[in-house]
This record gives C-alpha cells, sequence and structure tokens, in this order.
C-alpha cells in the first residue's frame, strides 16, 4: 500500500472531502452513532475517515489490532456484515468493544479494490441495538463502499503516479544528467556581448521541454534540489565565458530561501551572477524576499524580473523588489513592429522600467523588424533567435565581444556576419 502522505495529500483533498461526505451522510441515514473507513495495513486497523458523536473513542489516525476488532471477522467472512444487536452474537459479545463503547448494531461492508484485494471496510454502528436495520440498509452501506473503493483506487492511482514521478525526479538528480547550454544576450547601443541566460536542457525519458520536467519536480517536493543543481552544473561554465559577461540563472523564491541557495551563491562570484525570478512564480514576503538577497545583492549580484508584460504580478515584482534587471516576455515582443497593442504596452513598460532604474532586456526577438521596433521602444539589451540560439559552452565561449558592423545597430549584414 502507498505511503499515506502521499495517498491522502492536500494534492488529494477533492478525492478525500468526497468520501468525508459519503461517510457523514450515510451515518445519518442509518442514525448511527459513528461511522469510519479503515485500512488494513501492518496488522492493524487504522481509521481514515471517522464520522460520528466526539464522545466516542475513535479518531482519524487512530489503530487498533486488526484481530481484535469487527473488522476482521468480517473480512474473513466469520461475522455477518450486518449485527442488529451485537451481544447476542457470540464471536462479538466476547470482544471488550462490545461492552466497553459500547456497540449495539454494527454494519460493516470489506471495500474491494480491483485487484480483489481488501482495502479495509466501510463501518457504521449504534451504541444502541436496532431490530429495525435489514438488507435495505446493508445494500446502502455496500453501495457507498463500492464508491468509496473507486475514490481509493483513484487515491492509489494519484500517489503511485507521485511514486513514479519522484523516482524519476530522483534518478535525474542523483545522475545529473541536465546539459547546459547558454543564450547570448547583447547591448543595443554598442552591439556588445553583455551575459548570458544559462538554460536546462534534459536529454532523459520521457522527452518533453524542460519546463515539464521542473514542474513534475515541484510536485513531488524536488523543485528547489532541481533548480539549485541546473545552477552548479550552469556556474561550472562561468570561468570559461567571456570575462566581461555575466551568467543569468532561473530560480523560483522557494530555491532562494533554502540551506542549499546560500551554500551555492556563497561560492560563487556574485558580481558575475544574475538571478531571473519569473513573473509566474508567487512572493509570499516581498519583506523577507528583499532581506534574503540583500547581502548578495551587495556584493554584486543583480536581479532580473523574468517574464514582465505576461502578467499583473511581474509589477509587483518590480516595485517591491527594486531589480536591476526587467525582461519583456517574449509573448509582447512576438510581432511587436506591426502590433500597436504591443508597442504601446512595451513602451509603457520600459519607460516605467528605465524610470525605476531597471535595464530593459526584450527576449524572443527573432526578426530584424521586431528588433527594430524594440530599439525605437527604448529597449537596453535583446535576447532571441535572431542574434544568438542557446548554445553549448564552448560555442558560447568563442562568441565575439561585438557584433561588427558600421553603425552601432543592428542589421540584417552584421547578423549574418556574426552567425557566420
Amino acid at each position: 500500500m502507498l505511503n499515506e502522505q502521499l495517498l491522502w495529500s492536500a494534492q488529494n483533498a477533492r478525492i478525500q472531502t468526497q468520501v468525508e461526505r459519503i461517510l457523514s451522510s450515510v451515518r445519518r441515514h442509518l442514525a448511527m452513532d459513528v461511522g469510519f473507513v479503515s485500512e488494513f495495513r501492518d496488522g492493524k486497523r487504522k481509521f481514515r475517515f471517522v464520522d460520528g458523536e466526539p464522545e466516542i473513542p475513535i479518531h482519524v489516525g487512530g489503530a487498533d489490532p486488526l484481530q481484535e476488532s469487527y473488522c476482521h471477522y468480517v473480512a474473513r467472512g466469520l461475522l455477518p456484515q450486518l449485527l442488529n444487536d451485537a451481544r447476542k452474537n457470540p464471536i462479538t459479545n466476547a470482544m471488550r468493544a462490545t461492552h466497553e463503547l459500547p456497540v449495539g448494531a454494527h454494519i460493516s461492508v470489506p471495500i474491494r479494490l480491483l485487484n480483489g484485494s481488501i482495502y479495509g471496510t466501510f463501518c457504521c454502528f449504534s451504541r444502541q441495538p436496532n431490530p429495525a436495520l435489514g438488507d435495505k440498509e446493508l445494500e446502502v452501506v455496500r453501495v457507498c463502499a463500492d464508491v468509496v473503493s473507486s475514490l481509493i483506487e483513484d487515491a492509489v492511482s494519484f500517489g503511485n503516479g507521485l511514486l513514479e514521478k519522484r523516482q524519476r525526479i530522483d534518478e535525474l538528480i542523483e545522475s545529473r544528467n541536465v546539459v547546459m547550454v547558454y543564450q547570448p544576450i547583447y547591448r543595443l547601443s554598442d552591439n556588445r556581448l553583455m551575459s548570458f541566460e544559462a538554460l536546462a536542457r534534459i536529454p532523459g525519458e520521457p522527452s518533453r521541454p524542460p519546463d515539464s520536467w521542473f514542474n513534475e519536480a515541484v510536485e513531488v517536493g524536488r523543485g528547489t534540489k532541481l533548480e539549485l543543481m541546473a545552477v552548479e552544473e550552469a556556474t561550472k561554465g562561468l570561468l570559461a565565458l567571456p570575462q566581461q559577461t555575466s551568467l543569468s540563472l532561473n530560480l523560483s523564491p522557494d530555491a532562494i530561501f533554502s540551506e542549499e541557495f546560500e551554500k551555492v551563491f556563497d561560492e560563487l562570484p556574485c558580481e558575475r551572477l544574475v538571478v531571473e525570478l519569473t513573473e509566474h512564480e508567487p512572493v509570499a514576503d516581498y519583506g523577507a524576499l528583499r532581506a534574503r538577497l540583500a547581502g548578495y545583492r551587495s556584493a554584486g549580484l543583480r536581479l532580473a524580473i523574468d517574464d514582465v508584460g505576461a502578467g499583473y504580478a511581474s509589477f509587483r515584482h518590480i516595485l517591491d523588489l527594486s531589480p536591476d534587471l526587467i525582461k519583456l516576455d517574449t509573448a509582447l515582443t512576438r510581432n511587436i513592429d506591426s502590433d500597436l497593442a504591443r508597442q504601446t504596452l512595451a513602451r509603457a513598460i520600459t519607460m516605467f522600467g528605465r524610470k525605476m532604474g531597471c535595464e530593459v532586456v526584450a527576449e524572443g526577438v527573432e526578426t530584424v523588424q521586431e528588433l527594430e521596433a524594440l530599439r525605437d521602444i527604448g529597449a537596453t539589451k535583446v535576447q532571441g533567435f535572431l542574434i544568438g540560439r542557446p548554445m553549448i559552452l564552448s560555442d558560447a565561449a568563442k562568441l565575439a565581444p561585438v557584433f561588427e558592423c558600421r553603425k552601432l545597430k543592428f542589421n540584417s549584414a552584421s547578423i549574418l556576419k556574426a552567425a557566420s
């Protein structure tokens, strides 16, 4: 059976709520004092869901020896699923719980999974006997047990999926099977190569975009480990990159607050590093994040807000974190030369950023026309396939420090020359 935390995690709250509602409804419908769903594990009956009168000493998370429970005998077919009066059955009359709780009427139905195994039982009991209970009431509990079985199967499937994902991410981190590539960023004023953004490429199976791997790592609680492992791999190439350049690293607030962040960044030359905080990552406490980065920023680390223009949060990031750079999102720069709305928004963001003392980096530049439009808008740096695709370290290390062109602006001739 699955680890409890995975099976009944917060991500499975919907399933848990449904089971609780079913249990509460059937208990009240049958006028029982207590209803519970138990699991058989490690020789014990563990109470997973409980609904009932507070004075009954049965609680979620509690357990008792399986062989001393009604559930054990019902599951083995040694007790009927319906007892109108537990004291009249010789097996249950000899059990302590019958007299200590006490137990009067009792209905217990095994919860069977698709593989034929018994998960546990769906039970209801009252402290007083109830001769009115019959086949109709028993059938209600059987139907509910079937529904709960289906929900538990969903939880098991979900939990198994999490276990598979966690194993896959753990293997990735342990093997460090991440290839770092470096995309150049150029300054528009003099065509100078200023920095690189480090991007992860993961060749493992299943084949999918890097974002999918990182999202999966977050899902199974390994997001910070994978992010900082990628940072370690990326910064191994720092000395090989042109000395005048810096290196941008993508990190989430969770990674920044982690102990591992200190271990990694305390050993790095902060004056050559930029931390990019994505617009999509929520920040719970801006003051704490500012304080967390203050020492590193005073040592030369710069902060960039990524994906600006993709949503509201980026403006809050800019206002409350006072970054050194803002990066215009690709969705904003795409076709900006022919889209008045994009031009207007990008111009406003650029003016806002520069008044805040930020450099403005335009991402996703793919055409000369987009580049010229961004120049006119006031962007200070550019990044994109037009001027440099992500490349392996050896290629990045050989890039010329400037584009050679007669005018201090990019044009198709200079781009072709630089690419040749």
